[in-house]
């Protein structure tokens, strides 16, 4: 694992509007602490304890929850983060619920592995693979609008196949998207 901050996630960080932000399977928090020095408040949410000891910090929340135990549910209600950040983790049945917990205004910044990721590597197994256009679809089926998306292979922080994608609700304005050059 790498302590840089995901440069997908610095791109798009600056969209999320003003509100509580949430980082799911934070690890060890690099992209809680980015979004703390962008003016959010954090909740940094992880099932290693170990990796939130790291993670903690003024302005960050952090919740030990292992979302994949047998009978887990989401813990959030609707409506509640101004953003979430999603890097390099995938649990499908998370997902519409997770989507729910979007303010009318979100902003969704998700990045992680896709089908093909085997040839460089793990994760290979296919339930923790994107499949071709898998963030697109969740997007649409969800009602949001999406600013950004890729889906290709990138060099660093290691040679990996991944899909990537910004996205915000219906109720973020169209002129706050503002993109920043590439």
């Amino acid at each position: 694992m790498t302590d840089t901050i995901s440069s997908w996630v610095q791109r798009y960080a600056p969209l999320v509007p003003g509100g509580e932000v949430l980082d799911l399977a934070c690890g060890k928090g690099r992209h809680s602490r980015h979004m703390v020095s962008l003016g959010h408040a954090v909740l940094a949410l992880d099932g290693n304890p170990e990796a939130l000891v790291e993670a903690a910090g003024p302005g960050i929340t952090t919740t030990p929850i292992d979302l994949e135990e047998a009978g887990a549910v989401w813990p959030f209600g609707p409506d509640r983060f101004a953003g979430i950040v999603v890097t390099n983790y995938l649990h499908r049945p998370l997902l519409a619920d997770m989507l729910g917990s979007l303010a009318p205004n979100g902003v969704l910044i998700y990045e992680t592995f896709a089908d093909g990721n085997a040839q460089f590597g793990k994760p290979s197994n296919p339930d923790f693979l994107l499949q071709a256009g898998e963030l697109l679809a969740l997007a649409a089926e969800h009602g949001l609008r999406v600013v950004a998306f890729e889906d290709g292979v990138t060099q660093l922080p290691k040679q990996a196949m991944v899909q990537r994608i910004c996205a915000v609700k219906p109720e973020f304005p169209r002129s706050a998207a503002l993109l920043p050059p590439l």
